[in-house]
């Protein structure tokens, strides 16, 4: 059934997901590529005329351009179409260990994971990106690997996680313009230590656990699988930590000056102060020669 469109209107996810003939972990996906625009829930039904922090709803104009996109709804499933491992090295045309050394070397990088019951982390790649990158790159289909990608896969670097971690990051980034909520974004991925040695006060580091965002929906059904999630979750690696913890400074200075009754109980209702536009955060190395640079990891 094609929407109605009236500006003024917005469904839930759900009902979104069904007009859009998604399933809830295809949709989510389609919200977090910007292929399905969302906004804030805001105050729809809630006393006081609140928002309701982290919730989007999806404009009725926008469901209608996409069923009326041509070919819907397979041509949207198909530009959120996640692959394994095996599977990319099918669309690649070689085999699946190559396609590992690949990923680990960030190559590209997943957009989705999941957690055995073993506790091993699955990760799961955007389709058109794999088929992109071996248009774009055939010199690393076949022969050698490059001398840097070597020496940096020898040494049992692996880029998946952090690669996730940057693009969950800018997705949230790109959904808000409360600068607190900015901050929370880049705090849910640091260490509670490092959060707190960032944000000395301890209303603002409440302030920020408030705000967290999900960073992903994952079933744990054993506590090796919560462990592998968890690391997942958080940024381990020195210069990786210290990215966020210059980031999350900033972005804390910005949200005192602009939002300093943020900090007085009782919370209030989010404002609309614009922030700047977020560094970018998918930084990865390039390893279309043998001359590359060895990315910092230390």
């Amino acid at each position: 059934m094609t929407v109605m469109c009236d500006a003024r209107q917005t469904f839930a996810t759900g009902r979104a997901a069904r007009e859009l003939e998604l399933r809830s972990g295809e949709f989510e996906l389609a919200v977090q590529l910007g292929e399905v625009r969302t906004t804030p829930a805001g105050a729809e039904g809630r006393p006081g005329g609140t928002e309701v922090p982290g919730r989007r709803r999806v404009p009725a104009e926008e469901i209608a351009r996409l069923q009326a996109e041509p070919g819907f709804p397979d041509a949207l499933r198909e530009r959120i179409r996640t692959v394994s491992t095996t599977e990319a090295a099918a669309l690649m045309g070689i085999g699946p260990g190559r396609v590992l050394r690949l990923t680990r070397a960030g190559c590209f990088g997943p957009v989705r994971f999941y957690v055995n019951r073993y506790g091993a982390v699955v990760w799961l790649y955007l389709a058109a990106e794999v088929t992109d990158f071996a248009d774009r790159e055939p010199g690393l289909m076949r022969g050698n690997t490059p001398t840097a990608m070597r020496m940096m896969l020898d040494s049992g670097q692996d880029w998946r996680a952090r690669q996730w971690r940057s693009r969950r990051v800018a997705q949230l980034m790109g959904q808000t313009e409360d600068p607190w909520e900015a901050a929370a974004v880049l705090a849910a991925v640091l260490p509670p230590e490092e959060v707190a040695s960032v944000a000395g006060n301890p209303v603002e580091r409440s302030l920020l656990r408030r705000l967290r965002p999900t960073l992903a929906t994952v079933i744990t059904a054993t506590p090796a699988a919560r462990e592998s999630f968890e690391r997942v979750l958080t940024a381990d690696e020195f210069d990786e930590v210290m990215w966020y913890r210059v980031n999350l400074a900033r972005a804390l200075e910005r949200a005192r000056r602009e939002e300093p009754g943020r900090l007085r109980p009782p919370a209030t209702a989010t404002s609309a102060g614009r922030p700047g536009q977020p560094p970018s955060f998918l930084n990865r190395p390039s390893w279309t020669t043998e001359t590359s640079s060895l990315p910092s990891r230390s």
